[in-house]
């Protein structure tokens, strides 16, 4: 009998031991998360040969170095994919970018174009990104990639400045 109750003290101890390291630990990664973690600001805009906007769009994405972040754009003759991915590195970050091309030729063939490019960035540098390449730029991609570490700042920031009003 006197064993079991000291099992059990020590389970309890224990346990609570548990949820305060996991509560620590969630901290812990949400502050790595912060540190790491990288914004990227994407703007899609379709033209007319003539060069005028006839769609666009922005989204902003979380990213972390290493893990891509995926676009898809779907016309009536061409599905657009790309990955952005972005890395750190001690000798200047870069963007990957892993385009997928389907065409719909007039003759219901389908045409498949695949690319990658290794494109060295900095941050808050437009990036131009032209899936259909540049004789073709009917499709363009206006990247930037900056950490969240600014976003954050800048959005408390405004919060403390609405606060003052």
């Amino acid at each position: 009998m006197i064993r079991s109750i000291c099992l059990v003290s020590v389970f309890c101890i224990f346990t609570s031991n548990i949820s305060i390291t996991a509560q620590d630990q969630q901290d812990i990664i949400a502050s790595e998360f912060r540190r790491q973690a990288l914004v990227i600001d994407i703007s899609t805009s379709v033209l007319t040969e003539e060069e005028v906007v006839i769609w666009n769009e922005f989204q902003r994405r979380l990213a972390i170095p290493g893990s891509p972040v995926g676009i898809r754009l779907v016309g009536s003759n061409v599905i657009v994919a790309v990955q952005f991915t972005p890395f750190i590195r001690r000798e200047g970050n870069v963007l990957i970018a892993q385009g997928q091309i389907w065409i719909v030729n007039p003759g219901h063939d389908v045409s498949y174009y695949t690319s990658i490019q290794v494109i060295p960035i900095d941050f808050n540098e437009d990036i131009y990104y032209f899936p259909l390449g540049t004789s073709n730029s009917s499709i363009e991609i206006l990247l930037s990639v900056y950490p969240y570490s600014e976003i954050a700042a800048l959005e408390e920031a405004n919060a403390n400045a609405g606060n003052d009003n």
